[in-house]
């Protein structure tokens, strides 16, 4: 079986990019056809993160062996095969190819294709330029504190009192949680 995978960067707005791979290949044959396609040195520690339906991180898949604590679980790329982690299309995966700024791209199982099976994974869509593998701290500490201060003049501190988010309290149904979704079908 063919899975086929688009990833999309959530730093650069025209980035994307397709994978199909063998369901019996492993995740660092995925993570090893990502910095292929997108030139990434492929000595970067890196992790996948199997995710719920809301993006939230569950079971991590590891270049290295980090010497984690015994309670958390975790998988070997080298050792964890797609198919056996991955059962269904539209599975959701962070692929954090910078720790120490946690900067990921956004990965969804788009589809399995029985019957068929492939050798090499395959790249089968690259659109844009991929966002740089590494960021100095000094390079992203500057981004965060101009998105703050971009926040701090759209919504002053002062406008943050009670009925900021409304009388009524949050409504999860007002989440848009399909935003991601959106660039998953472009």
């Amino acid at each position: 079986m063919i899975f086929n995978f688009r990833i999309v960067s959530d730093e650069v707005d025209n980035f994307k990019r397709e994978i199909n791979i063998d369901s019996t290949a492993t995740f660092m044959d995925l993570r090893n056809a990502i910095c292929d396609c997108t030139g990434y040195d492929k000595n970067v520690f890196s992790s996948f993160f199997l995710c719920d339906e809301d993006w939230e991180k569950k079971l991590e898949i590891t270049s290295d062996d980090m010497d984690f604590d015994a309670d958390q679980e975790f998988e070997l790329m080298d050792e964890a095969i797609l198919g056996d982690l991955i059962e269904e299309e539209g599975q959701k995966l962070l692929y954090v190819f910078d720790y120490m700024t946690d900067r990921a791209f956004f990965v969804v199982m788009t589809e399995m294709i029985p019957d068929r099976s492939l050798k090499d994974a395959v790249c089968s869509l690259s659109v844009g330029k991929a966002p740089s593998q590494t960021m100095d701290m000094d390079e992203f500490d500057a981004i965060v504190d101009a998105k703050a201060a971009k926040v701090a003049t759209v919504v002053p501190d002062d406008d943050l009192d009670a009925d900021f988010y409304g009388e009524d309290g949050y409504n999860e149904d007002e989440f848009d949680v399909e935003s991601f979704s959106d660039l998953m079908e472009d």
